[in-house]
């Protein structure tokens, strides 16, 4: 049997974090190992407890959630250092958020009102090393970067690189889609996409599933409009 996958929610809502560990509870491969009130007690909690993921809300009393990502991010540098995954929950879907919870090191941004199974969706994907983003807040951050495109387009000399089946893959990353969806999309393997995502990222030199994302809009396969 596979270890479940740890998680820590951090709310100041008693009420959010008791919903959470429900919903998060029920799945067979997730367990809920700690709850905290605010940025301090998640930054404790963390480090005592070493969760695989840490849901993070983002307005908490004394230290916020941003600032609690920046510190249990902040050194992951040194051999033996622990750093979980961190996916930042928001009532609120402002760019200034997204942008200073990924510069942060989050690896994802969800709406509290996301529905249950995007929740444990999110666990997943964060724990196997990849990135998301809400949709909604992913058209906004399309949107944001639409300003900043040039019109000669210089990005889409990087995607010569990539075969048929990647450049459709890395459209549908640009859309927001998990493996799972992409898998259903392209009717191929949800494995078979977890390596063509791989080969995307070294082949184009990405961080990540948000750097692909952007890129996908920026070389002009993605409308944030669409």
């Amino acid at each position: 049997m596979n270890t479940p996958i740890t998680v820590l929610i951090a709310d100041d809502q008693a009420m959010v974090r008791a919903g959470f560990s429900a919903i998060l509870g029920s799945e067979p491969d997730i367990t809920v190992i700690g709850q905290a009130a605010d940025g301090a007690e998640a930054v404790s909690m963390t480090r005592q407890l070493h969760p695989d993921v840490v849901f993070m809300d983002v307005r908490m009393p004394g230290m916020n959630g941003l600032e609690a990502t920046r510190e249990l991010l902040s050194d992951t540098s040194h051999p033996g250092a622990y750093a979980p995954q961190i996916v930042i929950l928001t009532t609120f879907d402002a760019d200034e958020y997204v942008h200073e919870a990924l510069s942060a090191g989050a690896s994802g941004f969800l709406l509290k009102d996301a529905p249950p199974e995007q929740l444990s969706e999110a666990v997943r994907v964060v724990r196997e090393g990849g990135a998301l983003l809400a949709p909604s807040v992913t058209r906004r951050l399309l949107g944001r970067f639409a300003s900043q495109r040039s019109g000669s387009n210089p990005q889409a000399l990087r995607l010569n690189g990539l075969t048929e089946r990647e450049r459709e893959v890395l459209v549908l990353i640009g859309q927001g889609r998990s493996n799972t969806e992409i898998a259903a999309e392209l009717f191929i393997a949800e494995q078979t996409v977890k390596s063509h995502v791989s080969r995307i990222l070294a082949k184009l030199q990405l961080r990540d599933r948000i750097q692909a994302v952007i890129l996908a809009f920026d070389a002009g396969l993605v409308d944030p409009a669409n």
